[in-house]
């Protein structure tokens, strides 16, 4: 189980990523072009990530198969969303809570690089409740 402090660790990696990325191309780019350069960036700092991981959601008793796609995976736990978006509605919060939910993690981050400043397009979305009846996949 990961502590808080490697949450926070690798919190601020990702963060980081994320300005690098931004200062580098700016807003205005599509959501895929975000994300394999947010891979790149992390593989580069040596930490481990997977794209559009396909998980599935617990239903009735049953695990029904690629109910949703997680944009990036971060060392095994970490959620990231990323958007390119005008404004981040609260649908794309409501996304990644519920796959936080369905994953039983923490912390994640929404990431809209669409925006002047990476520092409003950062948000850092928590799971208050996480439920030993969603196991980890």
């Amino acid at each position: 189980m990961e502590t808080v402090a490697q949450q926070e660790s690798l919190a601020a990696a990702i963060v980081d990523a994320a300005y690098s990325v931004h200062n580098e191309l700016g807003p205005g780019l599509l959501e895929s072009a975000y994300e394999a350069c947010m891979i790149y960036e992390l593989e580069s700092r040596g930490i481990r990530v997977e794209s559009q991981v396909a998980r599935g959601i617990p239903y009735r008793g049953h695990v029904v198969s690629t109910g949703y796609r997680i944009d990036l995976l971060v060392d095994g736990y970490f959620i990231v969303e990323i958007k390119a978006v005008e404004h981040i509605l609260p649908i794309h919060l409501a996304q990644i809570l519920t796959y936080l939910k369905l994953s039983n993690q923490t912390l994640g981050l929404l990431i809209n690089f669409n925006v002047a400043r990476i520092k409003d397009g950062i948000k850092r979305v928590v799971n208050n409740h996480p439920s030993p009846q969603h196991p980890k996949d």
